[in-house]
């Protein structure tokens, strides 16, 4: 007879996951955790009760003994270990990171993506060919100062004007807290700069750019947006040669008598935008026009097993349909850089991203911190014992091709395909400086849950167990939970969230954040001194 809960229905047994063979640990999948004495499939009994997501030793380790997940070195013991124990970062020492000198490059073999049917989606064409999913109006700022004055417009703005425009979807204030007192013309204050400006040229905005501005700012429209950054263009996306005019609100000019007559005459600016963004229409394009960006925050040790191999498998077949997918996050693939440059198509591909996780080493360095401050409580809870275990996981929403181009912080995406995007880890910059890299579509995988959300982009929100997608029913989007219970394959899970990422790129669907109007700010990354 079969063991019952206090409610009468079955225990369910215990259940684990190895990923690798080579692997000498095991993951908890049982919601709750399995007690001690609970006695695994294949006869190994626990010696202490373990969480859910944890790892269980699989044989005896001894003292210094190397601790293998994913076929890869998370760390050594720091004690004896017998077979059954809970494995987690107390009992753990994380192993150097890998040196980036002599990696290999291109040497895995890694086949062409060859696309076995058609995918489209319905967008935005813009003038400059870029394809929008959805339709905004964004008015960026120079500084900080003006975001009290801006948000109140906007409110105004949806409140009185977006009515009259039912094809436009929304308007949204680009608020950062750049332009003053910071220190411009340092090196590294390219950044911040390229980002805002990239940000107010992302293809969900139609082309519109809007700006309003103090007046007394280091951060002044001209060098913000510099002529040539909004080129005019013919009806076949052609530059003309002529420059748009920068539509600039100055809150410092004498004309403004007033609070009020700031806003006015932003609402006045706002209107003429909303009347050529209203007469934009969806169309048909092919699925090779998205460029997605991929992220996992409050990720835990599901993440690397059930959310971000379902997001590798779409990313797959996104790449397939000749769509752009980034990936980022320095810290979460540092340790596995070995794995990427071994699949760059190219020797100049490996080498830019070895200068990406350099400057990120030195960075770090510089402020007496290295890698291992990226894994946080929630992470732990969730049992990723550390920044090795964690990247390994990450990694794998990048799927399996060829990785064809990297790009700075705050640049912007000038080809297709796989890219790596070198971003801080932080959900919110790595948002922000994927959406200056000209994002169309967002997709976060979460384990521990994070209400994460971007008013500039559609985000698809993936939870690792099917116990978060549960409780947070109203805003996870897709439960892929389910590959741990054996309900569902990787496989199954990617292909229904690829198709929701052409059901929500052609607003056939709204995500949960869409639907509660959730968002984060947006989270410069500025490494540059503030003055």
């Amino acid at each position: 007879m079969s063991p019952q809960t206090q409610s009468g229905a079955p225990t369910p047994a215990p259940r684990t996951i190895q990923v690798h063979p080579a692997d000498n640990v095991a993951i908890v999948v049982n919601d709750g955790g399995l007690p001690a004495g609970s006695v695994l499939p294949g006869g190994l009994t626990l010696v202490e009760t373990v969480p859910q997501g944890h790892k269980v030793a699989l044989a005896d380790l001894a003292e210094g003994e190397v601790i293998r997940r994913y076929n890869v070195v998370i760390g050594y013991a720091a004690r004896a270990l017998p077979r059954g124990s809970w494995v987690n970062e107390r009992v753990m020492r994380m192993p150097t990171p890998p040196g980036l000198d002599d990696l290999p490059v291109g040497t895995l073999a890694v086949p062409a993506p060859t696309a076995t049917e058609q995918h489209s989606f319905e967008g935005y064409r813009n003038a400059d060919g870029s394809v929008g999913t959805r339709n905004i109006l964004a008015v960026t700022q120079t500084v900080q100062c003006v975001a009290g004055v801006t948000d109140f417009a906007v409110q105004r703005i949806k409140a009185e004007l977006l009515p009259r425009y039912p094809h436009v979807d929304d308007v949204v204030a680009l608020e950062h807290t750049y332009g003053c007192g910071v220190a411009i013309d340092a090196p590294d204050a390219v950044i911040p700069i390229r980002t805002v400006r990239n940000i107010s040229l992302n293809p969900n905005f139609g082309g519109e750019v809007m700006v309003i501005s103090l007046g007394c700012e280091k951060l002044q429209p001209e060098r913000l947006l510099p002529p040539g950054s909004i080129p005019i263009r013919d009806e076949r996306g052609q530059a003309t040669g002529a420059d748009a005019p920068l539509d600039t609100i100055c809150l410092q000019d004498e004309a403004h008598v007033g609070f009020m007559s700031m806003v006015d005459h932003i609402l006045r600016q706002a209107e003429v935008h909303l009347q050529r963004l209203n007469a934009r229409r969806r169309e048909t394009v092919p699925a090779s026009e998205l460029v997605v960006g991929v992220q996992c925050g409050g990720s835990d040790a599901f993440s690397g097993l059930t959310a971000n191999p379902a997001v590798g498998y779409a990313t797959d077949l996104l790449i397939q349909a000749g769509a752009t997918v980034m990936f980022s996050e320095v810290t979460e693939v540092r340790d596995g850089i070995d794995q990427l440059t071994a699949r760059a198509a190219s020797p100049e591909v490996a080498q830019a991203m070895v200068r990406e996780m350099a400057w990120y080493d030195a960075y770090l360095t510089q402020g007496r911190v290295d890698r291992s401050a990226n894994t946080t409580p929630g992470n732990k809870l969730g049992g990723l014992s550390n920044i090795v275990e964690k990247a390994m996981g990450s990694i794998v929403k990048s799927g399996s091709y060829a990785i064809t181009g990297v790009i700075s912080p705050g640049e912007k995406l000038t080809q297709k395909g796989l890219i790596y995007a070198a971003t801080p880890a932080s959900d919110f910059i790595c948002g922000t400086l994927q959406l200056a890299a000209g994002m169309n579509l967002h997709v976060f995988t979460t384990g521990r849950g994070t209400p994460y959300g971007l008013a500039e982009v559609p985000v698809i929100k993936v939870a690792t167990r099917s116990d978060l997608a549960r409780r947070w029913h109203d805003l996870m989007d897709i439960d892929a939970g389910t590959i741990a219970t054996g309900q569902a394959t990787i496989e199954d899970v990617g292909r229904q969230l690829f198709q929701y990422m052409l059901d929500v790129a052609s607003g056939r669907q709204k995500t949960w954040a869409e639907q509660w109007k959730l968002h984060n700010a947006l989270v410069l990354f500025n490494p540059a001194p503030v003055t």
